[in-house]
């Protein structure tokens, strides 16, 4: 099942609003104060106006240009970053999909993708070198290009129609640790990003939410205050794991213009292993899916 990121997020801002939760928007000028002490805060401008939220943690869940990951002081974090190169080029259109279901697929010309948002939206993406630019690629030549790498027997069915939508987006791999600091938890895309290939973003982002919820119910219900340091090993023993599947994925499909002739001999065998054996698919389809949750107690 394909539980779609934009159907995710209307379910939980109607969850929250059912259960009578206050969520505050269109604020500025958002900063984090007294991060290590018992008290903490956060003060934003709303209307002009200066407000301040006393709290008991702070869940730093915005973003990657967030304030909570800048809030942690330089000497204490450690980043780690890998930047690919090449992009994504995303084309948005009311057209069916080509399939029912999702397409990875690999050619000498450039990776592809073919999913679907609905029965009747399609999201199609073109592995495209840094340098390009969406104004670069009309619709027509987009579709020429999808059709040049899928298989004749799909690109025979596909239905091409106007965008809606186009985008390149380029593709890093982001960590850092520890992902907390005194009474401040990252979540999500503050602490880390992945590159889409292993569809592992918003996972793991629901990952940390599920970690730091479990320990914070042990922290109200029994007092258990030495469990709030163990959220930065639980959430990245997770989160490192992802990072390798989308590292796997991504060097797995991608065309590689500077890699020897051995290397890419190499990412050809390892296709021919993982699309012909059984332990190979299980491995793909249970990193996919998503590993187990480690135990909070």
């Amino acid at each position: 099942m394909v539980y779609g990121q934009t159907e995710v997020t209307r379910d939980l801002m109607e969850a929250r609003q059912a259960c009578g939760a206050q969520t505050i928007y269109g604020v500025e000028q958002v900063e984090l104060h007294d991060l290590k002490s018992d008290k903490p805060c956060v003060t934003f401008v709303k209307n002009g106006e200066t407000c301040r939220l006393e709290c008991d943690f702070v869940a730093g869940c915005d973003g990657f240009h967030g304030v909570s990951r800048q809030s942690i002081p330089r000497d204490i974090l450690r980043e780690y970053e890998s930047i690919w190169p090449f992009g994504w080029l995303g084309l948005l259109a009311d057209t069916p999909p080509v399939n029912h279901e999702l397409i990875y697929a690999h050619h000498e010309r450039g990776f592809v993708l073919c999913s679907q948002r609905s029965l009747t939206r399609s999201r199609y993406y073109l592995q495209v070198p840094l340098s390009d630019k969406v104004e670069q690629w009309s619709d027509e030549r987009f579709w020429e290009e999808l059709k040049r790498r899928l298989p004749d027997e799909l690109s025979q069915k596909l239905v091409t129609g106007h965008s809606l939508e186009k985008s390149i987006a380029p593709l890093r791999s982001y960590v850092v640790e520890p992902m907390q600091y005194g009474r401040m938890f990252l979540v999500g895309d503050a602490a880390h990003i992945v590159p889409p290939t292993g569809a592992k973003g918003l996972n793991l982002a629901v990952s940390d939410v599920n970690y730091l919820w479990r320990i914070l119910r042990q922290y109200y219900r029994h007092g258990r205050e030495d469990l709030l340091s163990h959220y930065s090993q639980l959430a990245l023993n997770r989160v490192w794991k992802g990072e390798r599947f989308s590292w796997f994925m991504t060097h797995l499909l991608h065309d590689f213009q500077d890699k020897s002739a051995f290397d890419r001999k190499m990412q050809e065998a390892d296709r021919q292993y993982y699309l012909g054996s059984r332990a190979g698919l299980t491995t793909i389809a249970e990193n996919y899916v998503g590993l187990p949750y480690e135990t909070v107690e």
